[in-house]
């Protein structure tokens, strides 16, 4: 895997603008803070965005990919100026369960997600590497 960086351009923070990879797709679906028995684990961003990117390892896991194999992340949150306000948790939160920023991410403000109390859906795309 290899992140884009067109010449010129300065290095984002908490993301990548692109990135090139060659194996395997995983793809997971989008996942909200809600633990294994679809029990919410709080309603406020931070805690919601912890448990969906535990759930989207855990996917990954099942799939036979790991963190490092994420590539695209697409995060839609409820409310921009939480997530803002958040950012700091939600990095610390990230570096701990992903723990790279080299993934072409984006993240959108919806109006609202399917299940009423999520606060947060995380998409996310792996590519585990070919056999060498």
């Amino acid at each position: 895997m290899t992140a884009l960086l067109p010449t010129g351009w300065p290095r984002p923070r908490g993301y990548a603008n692109g990135v090139a990879a060659r194996g395997r797709m995983v793809f997971v679906a989008g996942m909200i803070g809600w633990d294994e028995a679809g029990a919410f684990v709080g309603d406020d961003i931070v805690s919601q965005s912890r448990q969906a990117l535990a759930n989207v390892v855990a996917v990954l896991a099942a799939g036979g990919a790991r963190p490092e194999h994420i590539v695209r992340m697409t995060w839609y949150v409820t409310d921009r100026r939480a997530y803002i306000a958040a950012a700091r948790d939600i990095g610390r939160i990230y570096r701990e369960t992903i723990g790279h920023y080299d993934v072409a991410m984006t993240a959108v403000e919806v109006s609202a997600l399917i299940e009423d109390r999520a606060v947060v859906e995380i998409e996310a795309t792996a590519v585990v590497p070919d056999p060498a």
